[in-house]
């Protein structure tokens, strides 16, 4: 599976907007929650002013009083009544005039009505009208004040709330960036422990077909028979091709951990007879052919049989039947046995039988089981009849990709 390829325009663009996305829910926040108050604020205009209101119920009683005191002259009179009349016909001074009416019966222009009539119950009538309506500015004063100061409470509030919800959302987003760092930390470790363990396992598997190549070298300087020279070349060749298949730097994932396998019918009683030897009795039928990748089998088969001679002394026995259709492989050797604790570790990495019987890295078996799987089947161990150890080998339908082999110069002709 190929990882989707990265955007970095994209990527960079999405965390500017992160980062920007505090600031942009601060600056929402406040228009959204201050909204009220400043209605209420700016339909107040600059605040409400009772000076003109007082005025005028001063120059109304001022013009009532001429007209009832005896020692005001005419001219007197006329001078108060135009007073009077005149702050009662300028609506300008007034603020909020419309809003403080609107609270109650009271009007200014009933003052100027009044006052127009000329008379003293008009001038009496004016004066309580100015009066009430001087009541009621101070009514709504009180109300505006009411008002202002709720307005007040709320921005303090939405104030405070965007604050707080602006710190929030930053510690969110910080705590995301932690996260998103520790996670990247977390897929570089696994991405080098992966690599260092395909290492490991390529070193590893790399090591039999190397000191095999090194023994048919050091064989052939001394060989004089031209068909033994032909054997250990045949043998060379063999080495060689073994490690190219297992060191290829470019497939390392592909051949010890995702384990893609090259499969071709092959033919598995030739791959299990390479294996016997004086201590090695082989049985196997011929032909047995079988889709498999020839080179993983192989590497299965070596960590078997090594290690069924490392672990014993006697003989090792080595199998191929095909009792259900599928094929099977075992190994069995007389030694000491395993177990029953250390045999269901033994195929977790760096787990071995008992340390004294020999040197090892305890990473074949889980390879070997890994490789199984691959192929549809497993290996299993099992106490052997009499004594020993009995490990079982199954082939299923292998489930990974298909590739077609690489193929391996010759080193002789032919």
């Amino acid at each position: 599976m190929t990882a989707r390829p990265a955007h970095p325009r994209r990527e960079l663009l999405r965390e500017l907007l992160l980062a920007l996305l505090p600031l942009l829910a601060t600056v929402t926040l406040l228009a959204l929650a201050t909204q009220p108050a400043y209605i209420a604020l700016t339909n107040g205009g600059k605040g409400l002013s009772p000076y003109a209101y007082q005025g005028l119920v001063q120059d109304v009683l001022q013009y009532r009083v001429a007209l009832v005191n005896p020692q005001a002259t005419p001219e007197e009179r006329e001078v108060r009544y135009q007073q009077a009349l005149s702050s009662a016909s300028n609506r300008r001074q007034f603020v909020l005039l419309d809003s403080v009416e609107s609270w109650g019966e009271f009007r200014l222009l009933n003052v100027q009505r009044d006052l127009e009539r000329r008379t003293l119950a008009g001038a009496e009538r004016a004066a309580d009208e100015a009066i009430a309506l001087n009541n009621l500015v101070r009514d709504y004063s009180a109300d505006q004040g009411a008002t202002y100061e709720r307005a007040f409470l709320e921005l303090r509030r939405a104030l405070i709330g965007s604050a707080i919800f602006s710190g929030l959302l930053s510690l969110v987003l910080i705590l995301r960036a932690l996260l998103l760092w520790r996670a990247d930390r977390v897929r570089a470790q696994r991405r080098e422990d992966r690599q260092r363990e395909a290492l490991r396992l390529a070193s590893h598997e790399m090591r039999r077909p190397l000191q095999a190549l090194l023994l048919a070298a050091d064989a052939l300087r001394s060989a004089r028979d031209e068909g033994m020279q032909q054997r250990l070349l045949t043998q060379i060749e063999d080495s060689a091709a073994q490690l190219a298949s297992r060191a290829d730097l470019t497939r390392l994932n592909d051949l010890y951990l995702d384990v893609t396998l090259r499969v071709q019918p092959t033919d598995l009683g030739e791959l299990v007879r390479r294996f016997s030897s004086s201590r090695v009795h082989v049985t196997a039928p011929s032909p047995l052919v079988w889709p498999v990748d020839a080179n993983r089998v192989r590497q299965m088969l070596e960590n078997l049989v090594e290690n069924a001679v490392k672990y014993t002394q006697g003989t090792v026995e080595v199998t191929l039947d095909a009792p259900g259709g599928a094929p099977r492989v075992q190994v069995r050797d007389h030694g000491p046995g395993i177990s029953d604790e250390l045999r269901g570790r033994v195929f977790l990495p760096y787990e071995r039988g008992p340390q004294s019987l020999g040197p090892g890295s305890g990473l074949g078996l889980p390879l070997v089981r890994r490789y199984a799987h691959a192929h549809g089947g497993d290996v299993m161990l099992n106490h052997a009849p009499g004594g020993g150890l009995l490990i079982t080998l199954t082939f299923g339908q292998a489930a990974t990709q298909v590739a077609a082999p690489v193929p391996v110069r010759k080193l002789t002709p032919g």
